[in-house]
């Protein structure tokens, strides 16, 4: 997970505890337990020491997974957080998604032959038709970029690839996932509709904590149906 907000309630509910740092230098925090007969392992990308804030993004998260992998071995890689919808798609805020069929970039434009498809990734998720239904989540393709707003050519690319949730970190974790060889499935909570009247960033703090309690509330009913 990027944000401590979005991962409070998760802790707290899935009696979650901070464990020792694996790197000094690194400001990447773990949390662990047992929750019924799983192991879980719930990891914050932590907080950017030269600017005070969530270290959010693409590069962070492949960091904290990568860390996650070796130190942890996992059989799934869970992405949780909040994003934004899109009201041409039905979003609403507080509707929840879990990523299917794949996550893809959005904003990695490499017009060269190979490397275009390259950029783009389309990385396959854990098949969660059925889980979906069951909790009463939504579906749908997951578009990661590094950019809180959008280009007009970031929303052309969003829509050739089928996206309807815009976030900032679930394609790069689903490619170290993929490199190793290890499930991946995201589920994002919507703080803001992209095509709608409001600014992106009023509308994601308005709304941030509303959505962080859903996120945790339906992170943990995904976590029991898994």
């Amino acid at each position: 997970m990027a944000m401590r907000d979005e991962a409070r309630n998760i802790i707290r509910d899935l009696g979650l505890t901070i464990l020792k740092k694996h790197s000094p230098k690194l400001p990447i925090e773990t949390y662990g337990g047992k929750y019924g007969d799983k192991q879980i392992w719930l990891q914050l990308n932590g907080r950017c020491p030269r600017f005070g804030v969530d270290n959010i993004g693409t590069d962070p998260s492949v960091l904290n997974t990568y860390i996650g992998i070796v130190n942890y071995e996992p059989d799934l890689i869970l992405n949780a957080g909040t994003a934004g919808g899109f009201a041409c798609a039905n979003a609403k805020v507080g509707d929840t998604y879990l990523s299917h069929p794949y996550v893809y970039h959005h904003d990695r434009r490499i017009n060269i032959p190979g490397f275009d498809e390259y950029g783009i990734g389309k990385y396959a998720c854990y098949p969660c038709g059925e889980i979906a239904k069951r909790l009463g989540l939504k579906t749908g393709v997951i578009s990661t970029g590094n950019s809180l707003d959008h280009t007009p050519l970031d929303l052309e690319i969003i829509a050739t690839h089928n996206g309807e949730v815009k976030e900032m970190e679930a394609a790069a974790i689903a490619w170290l996932a993929t490199t190793y060889g290890i499930p991946f499935l995201a589920i994002k909570t919507i703080t803001d509709i992209v095509d709608g009247p409001e600014s992106t960033e009023e509308e994601f703090l308005k709304n941030l904590n509303y959505a962080s309690k859903i996120l945790g509330e339906k992170t943990i009913e995904l976590i029991d149906a898994l």
